[in-house]
């Protein structure tokens, strides 16, 4: 099983590593299992930049960014070149280990879990 460990960009929230990720799963739904607050205005389906994250390690674990996501990464605030949409990043392996930090959730008018 996968490991996904956040960070957050707001200092005030303390880092959460979570075990036992199963393959298949997005950085998105890590997130909902888990109680970790990332906004996702569109339910998940790549229509939105509101799960915006920035994949800091293990980026070869996930599946590859098609251009619909790119498009979208580009409207989100302060894109980087680690930047994807949460619901976009799936987990390929089982042995994953990926570090995902996410940004000011502050910022962005959304739903959250």
């Amino acid at each position: 099983m996968a490991t996904v460990k956040f960070t957050f960009e707001d200092k005030s929230i303390a880092p959460v590593t979570v075990e036992n990720v199963p393959a298949d799963t997005s950085i998105l739904e890590v997130t909902e299992e888990n109680d970790i607050h990332l906004n996702h205005n569109c339910g998940g389906v790549c229509a939105c930049s509101t799960c915006h994250v920035y994949v800091e390690k293990g980026e070869e674990f996930l599946e590859e960014i098609s251009d619909k996501e790119m498009d979208f990464v580009d409207r989100a605030i302060n894109p980087r070149l680690e930047s994807r949409l949460g619901c976009q990043c799936i987990i390929l392996e089982d042995e994953a280990v990926i570090e995902v930090q996410i940004p000011d959730q502050s910022r962005i008018i959304g739903h959250e879990h």
